[in-house]
């Protein structure tokens, strides 16, 4: 069993190449008798003004690691329990058919290779493109305004998450998280994603890694259709009998993996109609802030900021209001961009990017507002849905069309003031903007907080709440609005087969976290039923 070793402190001068070294003296051992050394995990502490520490843990293999663990006696020298891999008992019972996943982005994707893994062949429909195309598509919406409803920032070969940042970061605890990582890394991720604190892979270098783990499905037996829309489910007898693909071709099915999205909403209104119980859930809106890159890095890194060893600098903020409203930053992009992430026609939605070298001139974050249920002024399950596309119908008509994107300097939107000028930062909203009052496609109450809260964020980031600073909007698909009911085996409580996952269901909020729940979904079918005989 190996030794782990925590909080070996480096400074920013130090070289990482002698943690080795820091690590035999410190486990009282010789270099020489280090086997299989391995960082575990790498972080960066800038808490103390004018000094700089990235914190390690490391583990490795030694002769009598018991004996040199006791030897040592300290609480950073720890005895590792090797984790035992995931073990799979397969079912008995047999499936008349290839099990479905419906969606390609990241609950689909590992729910389609743990069953390939596994000899269950399953055959994956996605509505959208392959990323390549997609590519394709979404360059012609930025650049032109034709926006391709079923091929965009949401739709396509690997979700909602191949156009952002690939952060990988999660509060979830769970040890599938580590095989998601080290799928990520065999089909093309840096391996530094399964050690770093705050892992991303980057949009560039996402689209080759989702690419390869494609590729590695059907090698593995499994299908995988683009421009493929589920548009019907047949349900016989509270089970799910066949689904429909482009609205004429029935493909039978057992089981059904359900990882569609949150932004299936046409999809969503199917399954209410054949009767899927759907409850509503919370959620959050508001809009995109930039600041320079250069400013987060002062105020993160201070004297430090450039320094070669470090990224580009990022932040998580977070703040209740006086009437007990979270607001907080999400999906926080260094050195990214604001993109246009519409999926439906006359709708205007951002979201955040950024490539693996967070190299470009802005820092750009989602700054929301939580909304409840209470707040959709409906009871019907997918008022939620209604909300979002209210506020975005609102956002394109104050954007004067186009898709162009609604802008206020933070200053004018303190002082309700329409906007004039830009200032120090420029917007990175490749579809163009207009200036408008964000207050006219928000509701009141999360313009009022979002007012409150950028005060207090001033506070924790010296100029964050700067005059200059760009607000574009809008914000509305930070989660589902709303979640698909499921049981104790993960399979939704009144139809049979049917199996809601990842973000789309309302069981998971981002990357890793979705991934987790759809490798979780395709265990439970495993558990259930035998691999497919030849």
């Amino acid at each position: 069993m190996p030794v782990r070793i925590n909080n070996i402190r480096l400074s920013i001068e130090d070289d990482p190449k002698s943690l080795i070294y820091i690590a035999a003296k410190t486990a009282k051992i010789k270099v020489e008798d280090i086997r299989n050394f391995k960082i575990i995990k790498e972080s960066v502490d800038a808490r103390r003004k004018g000094k700089i520490d990235f914190v390690y843990q490391v583990i490795f293999e030694c002769p009598n690691e018991m004996l040199v663990v006791e030897k040592v006696g300290s609480k950073d020298v720890l005895y590792e329990e090797k984790q035992e891999a995931l073990k799979i008992e397969y079912g008995k019972e047999k499936l008349s058919h290839r099990p479905v996943v419906i969606g390609l982005g990241p609950a689909g994707l590992f729910a389609g290779l743990l069953l390939a893994q596994h000899g269950y062949k399953p055959i994956i429909f996605e509505r959208g493109k392959c990323v390549d195309e997609r590519d394709k598509d979404i360059d012609i919406f930025w650049k032109e305004g034709i926006l391709n409803t079923e091929s965009n920032i949401q739709f396509g070969e690997g979700g909602a998450g191949t156009y952002s940042d690939g952060k990988l970061t999660t509060r979830i605890k769970d040890k599938r998280c580590d095989f998601v990582l080290e799928e990520f890394v065999k089909a093309g991720a840096p391996q530094e994603i399964t050690y770093v604190a705050k892992p991303h892979i980057g949009t560039d270098i996402l689209k080759t890694v989702v690419k390869n783990i494609r590729n590695k499905i059907i090698s593995l037996g499994g299908e995988i259709h683009f421009n493929s829309k589920v548009t019907d489910f047949k349900i016989v007898d509270g089970k799910i009998n066949s689904v429909v693909v482009n609205g004429n071709i029935e493909v039978p099915c057992d089981v059904v993996i359900l990882a569609i999205g949150h932004s299936a909403r046409d999809t969503y209104e199917v399954l209410f109609k054949k009767g899927l119980m759907i409850s509503q859930k919370p959620f959050a809106i508001g809009v995109r802030i930039e600041h320079l890159q250069s400013m987060i890095d002062e105020n993160q890194y201070g004297k430090f900021a450039g320094h070669p060893r470090l990224k580009a600098a990022d932040y998580r903020l977070t703040y209740t209001t006086k009437e007990g409203r979270p607001v907080y930053s999400f999906c926080m992009c260094p050195g990214g961009i604001v993109v246009a992430a519409s999926s439906e026609e006359n709708m205007v939605v951002t979201n955040g990017m950024s490539e693996y070298a967070r190299d470009k001139e802005n820092a750009n974050s989602a700054i929301v507002v939580g909304v409840n249920p209470s707040d959709f002024g409906s009871s019907h399950p997918l008022a939620g849905v209604e909300f979002q596309r209210h506020y975005e119908r609102l956002a394109f008509e104050v954007g004067k069309g186009g898709y162009l994107a609604p802008v206020q300097l933070v200053g004018d939107f303190l002082k309700d003031s329409l906007s004039k000028k830009i200032g120090k930062v420029k917007p990175s909203y490749p579809r163009g903007y207009n200036f408008a009052l964000l207050k006219n496609c928000l509701p009141k109450f999360v313009v009022d907080s979002l007012k409150e809260a950028l005060l207090e964020f001033d506070k924790k980031i010296k100029g964050f709440a700067g005059y200059d600073a760009i607000l574009t909007g809008i914000e509305t698909r930070t989660s589902s609005p709303i979640r698909m009911e499921r049981n104790e085996y993960l399979e939704s409580v009144n139809i049979s087969g049917l199996y809601p996952t990842g973000e789309g269901a309302g069981y998971a909020g981002g990357i890793i976290s979705a991934a987790v729940d759809g490798i979780k979904v395709a265990e439970r079918i495993m558990q259930k039923y035998r691999p497919i005989e030849e």
